[in-house]
């Protein structure tokens, strides 16, 4: 079975390594797609997302497709971000 989140990628790319480190920090399962460097390559891209910028990620739990790091970060952090008492509750304290 596939994670819920699809994310698209180019290797090496301080955008993408961005939203993977806040998709691991928050324990969100996710899949990784790494596109071509080419820019007018990134057909597969395009077909989901309208455009061939990178990163993109797909939510199929929401139904929301985006691309650019910062609102991608941005959605993550609401989407799935734990609030500061389950947050206590994982690091082993009380709330």
């Amino acid at each position: 079975m596939s994670a819920p989140i699809t994310l698209y990628r180019l290797q090496g790319c301080p955008f993408c390594e961005r939203v993977v480190r806040v998709l691991e920090d928050e324990g969100i399962e996710y899949d990784s797609r790494f596109v071509e460097a080419r820019h007018s390559e990134r057909n597969a891209v395009q077909r989901v997302s309208g455009s061939r910028t990178v990163p993109a990620i797909v939510d199929e739990n929401t139904g929301v497709t985006m691309s650019e790091s910062a609102n991608i970060v941005e959605y993550v952090e609401e989407t799935y971000g734990q609030t500061e008492d389950e947050q206590v509750r994982a690091d082993g304290g009380t709330a």
